[in-house]
């Protein structure tokens, strides 16, 4: 019987098998990431309308004000109360005075900030505006206590900034600022130093955007991005920016 010859693959052939893949794979994995990208944008967004909804739900139960955004020397906070463990002198995170004492704290947490946490605690994505809305016992002239806003001093909700996406050059910051200090200070705005205000920017993380929950409920992708504070200029970090050159993104419009 005769033997019978398969022919094999010449070197030249698998390389062009070869070469074709690379290319395939060149095109498929930026687009991949990209798709990853927006995955993680769009449970961003998620988490920052869940805000806005307890925002609201807070405001209903609490004569129609916003919640504060922290008490005290900022502990606890509009996002989380640490409480510190007598016996084991270890500290825990409680939900914070938005959420009135129940939430699923991972709501706090942007997919695309990749902060390692340190043992114990967790690493926040997001910030609240309180310049405008809800303020703290350190924003008022002297350093006393602002009042947080009520829903019905939002002249404008659709583009009045509630919560976004956080960052400057030591991390992620609990407080939103607006850019400018205004001199006299309304009695609805903070009296917060420059570089407080550039601590207080939002983070550009998502493929050139920062993601932003309205007054109105509903969140949407920002790319324009501020980066000068006033009166005086202070550093703002790498990938991070206000909103808006004045206050017009953050105020509400109303003394």
């Amino acid at each position: 019987m005769a033997r019978q010859h398969t022919r094999g693959f010449t070197l030249v052939e698998l390389l062009v098998v070869l070469a074709i893949i690379a290319v395939l794979m060149a095109l498929l994995v930026p687009a991949l990431a990209m798709a990853m990208q927006d995955a993680d944008s769009a449970v961003c967004l998620s988490n920052l309308r869940q805000l806005g909804l307890e925002a609201q739900q807070y405001a209903t139960a609490c004569a129609d004000f916003y919640p504060p955004g922290y008490d005290g020397f900022g502990n606890p906070s509009w996002a989380l109360d640490h409480v510190r463990d007598g016996q084991s002198g270890q500290w825990h995170y409680l939900p914070g005075i938005l959420f009135m004492g129940q939430t699923n704290l991972q709501v706090l947490v942007c997919p695309m900030v990749h902060q390692t946490p340190q043992s114990g605690q967790i690493v926040l994505g997001y910030n609240y505006n309180t310049s405008y809305i809800g303020h703290g016992s350190l924003e008022g002239p002297g350093r006393t206590m602002l009042a947080p806003a009520r829903r019905t001093d939002v002249q404008n909700p659709s583009a009045c900034a509630l919560f976004g996406d956080g960052g400057w050059t030591g991390g992620i910051d609990y407080w939103m600022r607006a850019p400018v200090l205004l001199n006299p200070v309304p009695s609805n705005a903070d009296s917060v130093s420059d570089a407080q205000r550039a601590s207080g920017t939002q983070a550009f993380r998502h493929m050139g955007c920062t993601n932003v929950a309205y007054c109105d409920g509903h969140a949407a992708s920002e790319r324009n991005c501020y980066k000068i504070t006033e009166p005086t200029a202070a550093a703002v970090g790498a990938g991070t920016g206000f909103l808006s050159a004045d206050n017009s993104a953050y105020q509400t419009n109303r003394p």
